[in-house]
């Protein structure tokens, strides 16, 4: 699944979709356990939660959405409320799909 339009169904991918990918890129780019992530819920903390999601595992994690999802991530996108909770990664991330 891409967020491309070219390639996404008429209305977007869905929500559970979009969720679906997300977990899976956290738990290949964190090493986390697919368990853990999967019981993530919107009030998950993540930057500043997560020992394994530091500054430098953030730019990894942006660019294995962008390659993933085929979505584009600028530096003015991108704010510290986004990478608070899992909720807010998952809203922006289906933003971008829905806008990409």
């Amino acid at each position: 699944m891409t967020c491309d339009t070219a390639t996404a169904e008429p209305t977007g991918p869905s929500r559970s979709a979009i969720d679906e990918r997300l977990r899976a890129i956290l738990v290949d780019v964190l090493s986390l356990d697919a368990e853990d992530v999967a019981q993530f819920d919107a009030e998950t903390g993540l930057f500043g939660h997560l020992p394994e999601l530091d500054s430098m595992a953030v730019a990894t994690l942006f660019t294995e959405m962008e390659d993933r999802l085929d979505i584009v991530i600028e530096d003015e996108d991108v704010d510290g409320e986004m990478l608070e909770t899992y909720g807010g990664l998952l809203a922006f991330t289906e933003a971008k799909c829905i806008g990409a």
